[in-house]
Order: structure tokens, then C-alpha cells, then sequence
């Protein structure tokens, strides 16, 4: 669950990009700081950060990602994994197992699908924040799925700060923290199985 989660906000903002729609200058504000943050967290050169979940007080976790395109690496207190684009390697400490998922087919592709995010079913604007600006998403009259987002960044240089997110009447809240972007090498993504050879692996492809 704890991956899920944090996948399911880097698809939420991935397609942010692509909005094309009338805008009031807000709106078109609102797009084009998202734009410039999605880039330093998005691009090509790649981005680590530490996140901190919790979901209305009732469940909580926290981790460290790493991503470059699509490959990444995750890091917890009880699960590892890494996806080099085409496999998915996941480490189940207790059970001393490596589970192995194609990645167009892994889990979490399918329980992100649940929540898929359609661009033209929200309103955008901006606001001032005592940390920052404030980004706001709500969704359209009728629209399915996800109610709302609120993306918080820091002033003119737009990391990331934290991500709410709202579907029905439960409230995520992700902070983000030692947000780095760039430097990120393809080796620091690469599955060490050298490292696990005493574990057994369950291959599910």
C-alpha cells in the first residue's frame, strides 16, 4: 500500500501537464508554476525525495524514491523495491522473499488505474501560502473518483512541499521532504541481486 500510494500522486501529476482548456489567468498561472515544478521532480535528469504518508490520522508510513524516467527505487521501513522499466523487484523483508512483476502489469499499475485522473474534470487555481503557493484542484460537478487536490510548493524556486489528496471523504496527505532533482544515475536504480542471493524469489510475471 505504501508504494501504491505514492504512485498513485506521481500518475496524478504527470497528467497534469497535458491540461489544454479556456483559462481565467489564475488558471493559467496555476499551469504554468505546476509546469516548471513538474519538471524539476518529472524530467529527464531524474529526482529523489522522502515522503511521509498519512491518511487521516488513521494510517501512517514514511519512505525514501528514487526515479529517473521509468525506473525507480523505493525504500521503507519493511519493503524495497525497484522497477528498471521492465521488471519490478520487490523485497518482502519478513518473509525473506524477492517478488518479481512485470511492470505494465505489476499491482500497483492496476490499483492506480482505480483512481485514473482525467485533466478536464477539475478547476485549477493559485494562492499565497504561509510556506509557500498554494495549487488547488477540484473536481467538476459529477465527476468521478478524485474530489481534490492540493499541491503546496515553495516560492520561486516551486519544489514540492507536500500533496493532499481527496477521494470521497478520506483525506492523503503526503510530505515531501530532501527533494533533490537531478544527479540521479541509472546504476542507483539498478536491482542489487547480488545482495539477495540467500532470499527466494517468486517469479509472478
Amino acid at each position: 500500500m505504501r508504494n501504491r500510494i505514492i504512485i498513485i500522486v506521481l500518475s496524478l501529476l504527470s497528467a497534469l501537464v497535458s491540461v489544454q482548456a479556456q483559462e481565467s489567468p489564475n488558471e493559467r498561472q496555476a499551469k504554468r508554476i505546476f509546469n516548471q515544478a513538474y519538471q524539476q521532480v518529472f524530467g529527464e535528469q531524474g529526482a529523489t525525495l522522502r515522503y511521509d504518508v498519512n491518511i487521516t490520522g488513521i494510517y501512517k508510513t514514511w519512505g525514501n524514491i528514487w526515479y529517473k524516467g521509468k525506473k525507480s527505487k523505493f525504500v521503507d521501513a519493511k519493503m524495497n523495491s525497484w522497477n528498471d522499466g521492465t521488471t519490478v523487484y520487490t523485497i518482502k523483508k519478513k518473509k525473506k522473499e524477492v517478488e518479481i512483476h512485470n511492470a505494465k502489469n505489476n499491482k500497483s499499475d492496476k490499483y492506480s488505474s482505480k483512481f485514473k485522473f482525467v485533466p478536464e474534470n477539475f478547476t485549477y487555481s493559485i494562492a499565497d501560502h504561509a510556506e509557500g503557493l498554494m495549487l488547488t484542484l477540484k473536481a467538476k460537478k459529477g465527476a468521478k473518483g478524485i474530489k481534490e487536490i492540493h499541491a503546496l510548493v515553495k516560492k520561486q524556486t516551486y519544489e514540492p512541499i507536500s500533496v493532499r489528496i481527496k477521494i470521497a471523504f478520506i483525506w492523503t496527505t503526503i510530505k515531501i521532504s530532501n527533494f533533490k532533482s537531478g544527479g540521479i544515475m541509472d546504476e542507483m536504480l539498478r536491482f542489487p541481486a547480488e545482495q539477495y542471493k540467500d532470499y527466494k524469489f517468486v517469479d509472478k510475471r
